[in-house]
């Protein structure tokens, strides 16, 4: 962005090029899919009108990329003005063996709503605390928001596998976590929700035979699922990957502790 003002003022002809080749990657109907949300009648009246904006757009091949992260994963720390931080920490646990299983919902739902808020909120002032899985990709990740503390907080991260191994859970408090998961897995949705539901679906060719599949095992979790799991994040623990924003000292101060060497970057 920093280059890109400056051409602004002194090679404008090269922006524009830049734009315009932006627009013509975008703007392509070959790589285009429309979602619509409507009733029968009303959609025999959009339609028409829908099928003449689409067909406006140009239309050229379409060329697929795959995108590499430039020079490998690195731990990486963005320093801005500021007293507090954004704490991440993740891996993806399909290349550390895992396969995915229902009761992975049930599991975060315990350790955000349990471990992290009183770890890292609760008592370490943090406004946030999560712990996120995307099936897809499967990229596991630790995020904390507005966070006073930056290496006590990877300490907590990486201290929650000891956390399942050890933790008591009863039968009220398994229930509790499946009922808290099968809330955010089949949560009411308005009929824009459920469009969008509709095409995130269909464009990962996700069959509702797979989301029973995941329902079931989500109803089926035990306390051994949380065990089992615990040896997954000794793993993130050891192999994760780390990024933070926040303040330059806390930065300097952490680098290096616990193997964590990042790459400082001011950005701000």
């Amino acid at each position: 962005l920093r280059q890109l003002q400056g051409q602004i003022d002194s090679d404008w002809s090269s922006v524009l090029a830049n734009l315009e080749a932006v627009r013509s990657h975008l703007l392509n109907r070959k790589a285009m899919f429309a979602n619509v949300t409507l009733d029968a009648d009303n959609w025999q009246l959009v339609q028409p009108h829908l099928a003449n904006f689409i067909d406006a757009i140009p239309a050229k091949p379409v060329n697929l990329h795959q995108w590499q992260l430039a020079g490998g994963a690195v731990n990486e720390g963005l320093s801005i003005p500021a007293q507090v931080n954004y704490v991440g920490k993740g891996a993806n646990l399909y290349k550390l063996g895992y396969h995915y299983h229902g009761s992975i919902n049930v599991i975060n739902n315990f350790v955000r709503t349990g471990y992290l808020w009183d770890k890292v909120r609760v008592q370490g002032g943090a406004y946030g605390a999560f712990c996120k899985f995307k099936k897809q990709s499967g990229i596991y990740t630790f995020l904390s928001y507005r966070d006073p503390n930056l290496q006590n907080t990877l300490d907590v991260y990486d201290g929650t596998a000891h956390f399942l191994r050890t933790v008591e859970i009863d039968e009220a408090e398994l229930t509790r976590n499946i009922i808290g998961a099968m809330g955010d897995w089949d949560s009411y949705e308005l009929p824009d929700a459920k469009g969008y539901s509709s095409l995130s679906r269909y464009l990962l060719g996700t069959s509702h035979e797979d989301l029973q599949k995941s329902r079931n095992e989500i109803l089926d979790t035990t306390v051994k699922n949380f065990r089992d799991f615990a040896d997954v994040l000794a793993a993130v623990s050891q192999q994760g990957r780390v990024v933070v924003m926040g303040s330059g000292d806390a930065l300097e101060k952490a680098n290096g502790a616990n193997g964590n060497k990042m790459v400082i970057t001011k950005v701000m």
